[in-house]
């Protein structure tokens, strides 16, 4: 008597279902979180503006120029002017880390194979990560913000909880509060433009190092080029131009001009930067 032996699932006729995207995404969000560097650097962008403020509390500059001497008796300043201030070199980094990470970081440690041959898509395997790099940007910027505006209010206080715009004007919390959201949101598109570029070069190596190398040293060559008068036609193409778009918001009425174009020229690194990510990905060897 012979026994039938079940037939294995024919992969034609029983295909492999892709993942739901929200359980992708919230996987790749507790990995990023898991990771102990993202966790200290939120804790330094926390610190940031908590030591800002105590050192104008000390030194007292009631009379300073620019937006660190604005901030004293003028708590509402904090958030924009620390915001401004990383987003020149640290805030860029962050992303850059997680950038690098993402792909190139994945590849080192060899768990990139098994991504590229799971059910998930390679199209959804770069939105993923993707989405992961914008999570860090958010979460920097947001912290940044948040402890901005309580340290602000607690530490150096004044103006009765209400913002002096650097015109001289003053405006009530609520809409000093909404200036601080449209530099939060301004300042995650900037980030997004470099978390783009990062990703792109993140897929073409296999060395985190490499990434942050060239994420960084771009960034000082844009300044440098920015900086040059005699190469002022390059302005509208270096994506720089105009990080310092944020201090106007602490100005009335409230400029929107540098905001944005610095955000359209943003969009056409992210654009640029995407598309490569995914030539890139979908033309790569698992």
């Amino acid at each position: 008597m012979t026994t039938a032996v079940p037939l294995a699932a024919d992969p034609a006729t029983h295909p492999r279902t892709a993942a739901p995207l929200g359980r992708l995404l919230a996987a790749e969000v507790r990995w990023v979180l898991r990771r102990p560097r993202t966790l200290v650097m939120l804790g330094l962008f926390a610190l940031m503006p908590v030591l800002i403020s105590i050192g104008v509390v000390i030194a007292d500059r009631q009379s300073g120029g620019g937006l660190i001497g604005a901030i004293a008796g003028n708590g509402l300043v904090l958030p924009i002017a620390t915001m401004t201030l990383a987003l020149a070199l640290l805030l860029p980094l962050a992303v850059a880390m997680a950038a690098a990470d993402a792909i190139a970081g994945e590849a080192t440690h060899g768990t990139l194979r098994g991504l590229l041959l799971a059910p998930v898509g390679r199209l959804r395997l770069v939105g993923m990560k993707a989405f992961g790099v914008l999570v860090v940007a958010v979460l920097a910027t947001g912290v940044i913000a948040v402890v901005g505006v309580l340290a602000g209010l607690v530490v150096v206080g004044g103006a009765d909880g209400q913002l002096v715009t650097l015109s001289g004007t003053t405006v009530g919390l609520g809409d000093a509060l909404g200036r601080v959201a449209l530099v939060v949101v301004w300042t995650v598109g900037q980030l997004a433009a470099v978390g783009a570029i990062a990703l792109a070069v993140s897929a073409l190596t296999e060395h985190p190092l490499v990434v942050l190398a060239a994420v960084l040293s771009g960034l000082i060559v844009f300044g440098v080029l920015g900086a040059i008068p005699a190469l002022d036609w390059l302005q509208p193409y270096l994506l720089t131009s105009g990080w310092g778009a944020g201090a106007d918001a602490l100005r009335d009425p409230l400029p929107l001009d540098g905001m944005v174009q610095s955000s359209l020229r943003a969009l056409c690194y992210i654009a640029v930067g995407g598309g490569l990510t995914m030539v890139r990905m979908l033309r790569r060897d698992a």
